[in-house]
């Protein structure tokens, strides 16, 4: 969901999303990275839709009337009612074909509310109900997380034990087709209509494996997916590593058990941890918090502003459950909202250092509105500020240590990089910065791949390697050293 709950203070996720990635088929927002606040329920209107709007009009016109006095028709914003209206009724008589009132009102609001910001969106009943899932971490489906691209979607990773693992689904591949209907050009939330469903209904992926001349057929039978959000495993030397995946429902309950299970495997805590937030979107800012406050004892959490004022100031709260001990962040272009939020909380409190490449940059609140019929709003309400002050909207969070992803900055989608998206500060430019080049891009290419722009964390323990040292992940590398000793962090001399 990354954005509502019921939350003690504010919950948070990501947008239609990182680079149109899905979490576990998540409609981003998903894995959205958009931060949020606690839901508000707006109340039924009691009286029918044109009997309500024919008030709302009377009462603007009324309101119009008077300010026509004072300025002209052009300059007045009442008249683009009346041009709404006008729109609509031509539409209705005059299209080719008949078309509803709900599918033109409906249009009309989601056109409204996207005009703001890119995280800011009116859902209608079903891609409510797929967001509200996402959140909860559990739904009908077929167990892939997915990148979506224009032309196929790309299969990141089938979930443990999901109907796609077990049918042999594997991370690259691409799916072209669902129920014999070409993915090319469809919106990632009607993929996901598709994909996701009641459990006992049948999916047919049609996939495209590079490497392969053919297509591959896997016909899926939906069942409930349970996405665990947290994961660990004990690596050598006594050092803890723990990913957290996405705050959703129950993630600060899961970071507790799974360090009592790193515990009891170590017959003691850790040496030290490594937090792995690599291609975390964010999620609910409420268990963001809940985790930050078992890495802190005193301190800020964040801030919240709108329109320039501070609206909330969230504070660390004494007896955490990981206080002490050392600590190493990862991160990358793909740690957004509630995971920036953290990060920056336990950097700026000086109790870990950051370590790979500077964040998405989505430091923006959107607050859930419930509303009648099963749809929701997603209004962008705040901008974050880390305990120091630097905001995170469109600067992301800057490592400690910088360790780039592989393949560089190029193809690297930020926020800074979205149409439309808020500046750091109010009232500040709204540039779009083009995308970074390929320095290695040849002027006559005959290949039209798009070289990847990180490298996909470990969607698995099992693919951490006990001596990160040995393995093929340099920022995981690079942490395990600083946990050890073997390289220093920022401030303190290396071991020797």
């Amino acid at each position: 969901m990354a954005n509502d709950m019921p939350a003690p203070r504010a919950t948070g996720t990501t947008p239609e999303h990182i680079r149109n990635r899905s979490n576990i088929e998540l409609f981003a927002a998903s894995r959205d990275g958009a931060c949020q606040r606690p839901k508000r329920n707006a109340k039924r209107p009691s009286r029918a839709l044109r009997f309500g709007l024919g008030i709302l009009a009377a009462v603007f016109a009324l309101q119009a009337d008077r300010d026509a006095r004072a300025t002209t028709e052009r300059e007045n914003p009442y008249s683009l009612l009346d041009q709404l209206g006008r729109v609509l009724a031509f539409v209705e008589n005059e299209y080719v074909d008949p078309v509803s009132h709900q599918t033109l009102l409906e249009g009309a609001l989601e056109g409204m509310v996207a005009k703001l910001d890119p995280h800011s969106s009116y859902l209608p009943a079903e891609d409510y109900a797929i967001f509200q899932s996402d959140t909860e971490g559990r739904f009908g489906g077929v167990g892939v997380e997915v990148d979506f691209g224009e032309d196929w979607v790309t299969v990141i990773a089938p979930i443990e034990g999901s109907p796609a693992e077990r049918a042999g689904v594997r991370p690259g591949d691409r799916i072209v087709a669902i129920n014999h209907m070409s993915v090319r050009g469809k919106r990632p939330a009607e993929l996901v209509r598709q994909m996701r469903g009641t459990p006992g209904g049948k999916v047919l992926l049609t996939v495209s494996r590079p490497g392969s001349d053919k297509y591959l057929y896997f016909s899926l039978t939906r069942e409930v997916i349970s996405v665990a959000s947290v994961a660990s495993k004990g690596l050598s030397l006594g050092v803890g590593y723990l990913r957290i995946k996405a705050f959703q429902v129950g993630t600060h309950s899961e970071l507790l058990s799974e360090l009592g299970a790193l515990r009891k495997k170590a017959n003691g805590s850790p040496s030290g941890l490594i937090l792995d937030l690599r291609n975390n979107p964010g999620g609910l800012v409420n268990e963001a918090t809940a985790v930050a406050d078992e890495f802190l004892t005193e301190g800020v959490v964040f801030t919240t502003r709108r329109r320039g004022k501070v609206v909330d100031e969230v504070r660390a709260m004494p007896g955490g459950a990981l206080r002490q001990g050392k600590l190493v962040i990862l991160v990358n272009e793909y740690t957004a909202s509630s995971a920036e939020l953290l990060s920056a909380a336990l950097q700026d409190n000086r109790r870990g250092s950051v370590v790979g490449a500077p964040t998405f940059g989505k430091g923006s609140v959107q607050t859930i509105v419930d509303l009648p019929g099963g749809a929701g709003l997603r209004l962008t309400t705040l901008r974050y500020y880390t305990p120091l002050g630097h905001a995170i909207q469109a600067e992301g969070v800057k490592p400690d240590v910088l360790v780039p992803s592989a393949g560089g900055e190029f193809g690297v989608v930020r926020e800074k990089n979205l149409e439309g998206h808020l500046s750091a500060e109010p009232g500040g430019p709204r540039e779009t910065p083009a995308l970074p080049l390929d320095p290695n891009a040849k002027e006559a290419s005959a290949s039209k791949e798009t070289p990847t722009a990180n490298a996909t964390p470990p969607n698995s323990t099992r693919e951490v390697p006990d001596d990160p040292r040995k393995g093929n992940d340099p920022a995981l590398a690079v942490a395990f050293q600083m946990i050890t000793g073997a390289l220093s962090t920022p401030g303190e001399p290396a071991k020797k």
